[in-house]
């Protein structure tokens, strides 16, 4: 079992360094962006096993950001995780067209995300799962 490389984008910096403190804590290798420009660019260097990527953000949203990936043999099958403030309702065949796995509506807890991402790219290579931070408090 290789260590899973995760990429999280998202412009709001705690949900960033908590998704990728749970991540890290379980054995991940993670990489961070802040925006759909940036995460573009690290996808095509580090071709990461999965995304989680926020649908809001500057220069470039999660979706534009899933369409670019799939235009790019490299990135095309990487999986993505889309996260969406409850506010957001996207529309199943801009997700479709997008490539977007699984979307996880704002607030979640840790413990969601990390089925989540177990479902879409398999366990962590990790040797025990410890306690996840935030699992008790919902990630805004």
């Amino acid at each position: 079992m290789h260590k899973r490389r995760i990429l999280v984008v998202d412009d709001e910096m705690y949900v960033t360094q908590i998704l990728a403190f749970n991540l890290r804590r379980v054995g991940d290798e993670v990489l961070t962006a802040d925006d759909g420009e940036q995460a573009l660019g690290l996808a095509r260097e580090h071709l990461p096993d999965l995304i989680i990527a926020d649908y809001q953000m500057p220069r470039l949203d999660g979706l534009g950001m899933c369409i670019r990936l799939r235009q790019d043999p490299r990135t095309a099958n990487i999986p993505v995780l889309m996260l969406t403030a409850r506010k957001h309702r996207l529309n199943p065949e801009d997700l479709a067209q997008a490539g977007v796995q699984f979307v996880l509506a704002k607030p979640f807890s840790a413990r969601e995300l990390m089925a989540r991402v177990e479902e879409l790219v398999g366990p962590s290579s990790g040797a025990a799962t410890p306690a996840l931070r935030g699992d008790s408090a919902a990630v805004a």
